[in-house]
């Protein structure tokens, strides 16, 4: 179905080309998944199958691309659209009409189709992604996640014969992905369509794939094989994958199920230990997977042994402050700053609600945040976690009860006060991003947070080495625009951090990277709030797991009882070694190696 015909891609300006000798054929009917650290190429290779390579995004493509034997060098984007639809990492770019069903509708219309045709698709579309109550809702108004399944609903409607998806669940609380990727197993099973997809969030997809190409580092040949084959010599792969080389499992387990039915000697090894207590500090290793196979060091000691495992949840910074790189960056009153901003904790919410419109997005939320205290706020699409967010930092007023930060109310505080208090990265990092290079980007934070010149510069190289000066934000990927914009936030270095889907768009080596960043500012006193979907980040860096749904909190406590008593919300590893409650492949290593 897909033909790459010693194929390479080069953009002007660049050194070495972004993809070079991909010789593959992706067969049809089969859900091929693209994998790779992020920057060797797979968005590239994506748009090169639905002809956006190079037509629209320039470069110089040579070798041949074939979908269905339409030769892309001469068949232009929208001469592909019955037979390929794409959906990439940013929905908002996506979406040329106002409302969800009318979105749905809009690809059929350009195609042609008959009405009653188009009205029988929307309907199945709207039942098979769960949109069917959202049908008439502004899309403007719907959560992240909500948009995603929109987006890729008006892409299946058309029916095409090859789904080109770019990172599809990134915005997908678990259940939502699991829903996402069960459709696109009945449409490769059931209707033969080829999927090929990219996605840095390899414990959810992994298992589903008949097939992985492997894009080992930029510009490398690209290696097809069998998932268990590909994830043995990849340099990323998902946290059951990694539990299976540590304990010298083969073939690798690529699913909870297959690891469970070989985990029971890994559990008697371990029952004798309980999970370390993290110290928010601790050095980790790489966060929900492997990154090259390294191990990250070790985030504390057995503690003998006991009749249960304990809650192995990082601890709120207390004591002496670390002095590590980060402290040095943000610089030395950095620390003093966080702590003696309040005396009282840096956050209390008190009943708040909130309407907007018609819809009660919040409601009776009460809760404290501490100095040095991590928190990850989870829950479905659309439970509220977006509008807590911009409720703390003053972008919505409460309908009813208080919320004070640094004993202040935010929605009625300047925000010129504000932004020493409390600093938010949103979902979309290109809401804080307006310059025109990375270079202007970062000076400017520099004079708005009144910060010594290179600050935030020194962050973003701390965050993702590589990001040249010149650079515009609108050509980074969505990991770099992230790192982009939390550097533009953290040059303030405001007490309280908020952070709205953070891993969205970053391989498990940045990931890792934002983990060291988050556990040094808690150590430096600054509370954090994660509003993530992101189960395997939520077990590595959080101290408490607050669920919301349906606007309400349901459930609130440390991360180890949370999280291991959620179907939904446990990581790989809890879910393969429970009842005990170990909670990341790095504390079971660390766990090994104190009892060998």
């Amino acid at each position: 179905m897909i033909r790459f015909e010693q194929v390479s891609v080069r953009y002007e300006g660049t050194g070495s080309p972004t993809l070079s000798g991909v010789d593959l054929t992706v067969p049809e009917g089969e859900l091929v998944l693209l994998v790779g650290p992020s920057g060797v190429g797979k968005s590239t290779l994506l748009s090169a199958v639905s002809g956006l390579v190079p037509h629209f995004t320039g470069g110089v493509l040579t070798g041949r691309v074939t979908v269905g034997g339409r030769d892309t060098r001469t068949h232009k984007p929208r001469e592909l659209a019955d037979l390929v639809g794409t959906v990439g990492q940013d929905p908002l770019a996506h979406f040329v009409t106002d409302t969800v069903e009318d979105e749905l509708a809009y690809g059929m219309e350009s195609l042609g189709l008959a009405p009653e045709v188009m009205r029988r698709r929307v309907e199945e579309t709207l039942d098979l992604l769960g949109l069917a109550g959202l049908r008439d809702r502004p899309i403007a108004t719907l959560s992240g996640g909500q948009q995603q399944r929109v987006a890729i609903g008006s892409v299946l409607t058309p029916h095409p014969k090859v789904l080109v998806l770019d990172e599809p669940t990134s915005a997908l609380d678990p259940a939502a992905a699991e829903e996402v990727l069960a459709v696109l197993q009945r449409l490769v099973h059931d209707l033969g369509t080829t999927v090929l997809m990219a996605e840095h969030r390899l414990e959810r997809v992994v298992q589903y794939a008949d097939q992985v190409v492997l894009l080992p580092s930029p510009g490398a040949t690209p290696v097809m094989g069998a998932p268990a084959d590909m994830m043995a010599v990849s340099p990323v792969r998902p946290p059951v994958a990694e539990l299976g080389l540590l304990a010298g499992w083969d073939p690798l387990p690529l699913s909870v199920r297959d690891a469970r039915r070989r985990a029971s000697g890994l559990r008697d090894r371990l029952a004798s230990v309980r999970p370390p207590t993290v110290s928010a500090g601790s050095a980790g290793g790489p966060v929900g997977g492997s990154v090259g196979g390294s191990v990250g060091g070790p985030v504390g000691a057995p503690v003998g042994t006991a009749d249960g495992p304990v809650d192995a949840a990082p601890a709120p910074a207390t004591g002496a402050v670390r002095r590590g790189p980060l402290a040095r960056l943000l610089g030395r009153g950095s620390a003093a700053t966080a702590r003696d901003a309040v005396a009282d904790p840096v956050t209390r919410v008190d009943g708040l609600g909130v309407r907007r419109g018609r819809v009660e997005a919040l409601r009776r939320v009460s809760l404290t945040l501490a100095p040095g205290e991590t928190v990850a706020l989870m829950g479905r699409n659309g439970a509220g976690k977006s509008t807590l967010l911009a409720t703390l930092v003053g972008m919505i007023e409460p309908t009813s009860g208080t919320v004070l930060v640094g004993g202040l109310a935010p929605s009625r505080t300047h925000p010129r006060e504000m932004v020493r208090r409390i600093g938010l990265v949103p979902q979309e990092p290109r809401d804080l991003l307006y310059a025109d290079t990375v270079a202007a980007e970062c000076a400017a934070a520099d004079s708005d947070a009144g910060a010594p010149a290179g600050s935030c510069r020194a962050l973003v190289s701390e965050l993702l080495p590589g990001v040249p000066d010149g650079i515009h934000p609108r050509d980074l990927s969505e990991g770099q625009r992230l790192a982009l914009a939390l550097a533009v936030v953290l040059t303030a270095r405001p007490p309280l951090l908020l952070l709205d889907e953070p891993t969205r768009g970053l391989d498990y080596a940045a990931k890792a990277r934002l983990v060291g960043v988050l556990r040094g500012l808690a150590e430096e006193g600054h509370a954090i709030v994660l509003a993530t979907h992101d189960v395997e980040l939520a077990a590595e860096v959080a101290h408490r797991v607050v669920i919301l749904a349906d606007g309400e909190v349901v459930a609130d406590g440390p991360t180890g009882q949370v999280v291991v008593s959620s179907p939904a919300f446990a990581p790989q590893t809890a879910k393969v070694l429970a009842p005990q409650e170990w909670l990341t492949v790095t504390q079971v290593r660390t766990a090994l190696e104190g009892t060998a």
